[in-house]
């Protein structure tokens, strides 16, 4: 792990996850404008509404000191989506999720950048427990929470104005993690 006045950047064997930064807006439109990868995360934005969410991780970032990390491809430097731990008010716990372009998807890259952000969130947030808020329909999701470890632990409810929006919460204890990664 390496820190910067933005945050700590987390290097994988294939990633560099790290705090978003100006030049990220533009792949993050993209991910947003794109059905088939906005879909689960909240559903297509245009763009002045894709920038109010960059802000928010941006802002997260800054007061609480953790969001959702920029992911990039280490050998490439291209941006592949964010990864990483999200809590935001009302939300159903601990959540480390990811959204990921639709170039990256089926590489194995949200299993790799989740398994760094729930060390990182385990270590230094101090979290107890982690978990991903999941849309039963979400099947690849469903694959990677299950490659984590974590467990379908039934139906959860999202905060305004996702309330309406069917989840499972998937998730597991530090304990669990721990023991699993041994």
């Amino acid at each position: 792990m390496v820190s910067s006045d933005l945050g700590p950047t987390l290097i994988t064997e294939r990633l560099i996850l790290r705090p978003p930064v100006a030049e990220d807006f533009d792949p993050y439109v993209r991910l947003m404008a794109d059905e088939a990868t906005a879909r689960y995360i909240g559903g297509v934005q245009p763009r002045a509404v894709a920038w109010r969410g960059f802000m928010s991780v941006a802002g997260s970032w800054a007061i609480n000191g953790y969001s959702f990390f920029t992911v990039v491809e280490k050998v490439t430097g291209q941006w592949v989506g964010r990864v990483g731990p999200w809590q935001p008010e009302g939300w159903p716990g601990t959540e480390v999720g990811w959204g990921l372009g639709a170039a990256f998807q089926g590489k194995g890259y949200a299993t790799e950048a989740a398994t760094a952000a729930i060390d990182w969130a385990f270590d230094h947030l101090g979290w107890t427990e982690v978990i991903h808020s999941i849309d039963p329909a979400n099947l690849a999701s469903q694959a990677v929470a299950a490659r984590l470890g974590s467990v379908n632990r039934g139906p959860g409810q999202m905060p305004a104005p996702y309330e309406a929006e069917p989840i499972d919460i998937w998730g597991q204890s530090r304990e669990h993690w721990r023991a699993r990664r041994v």
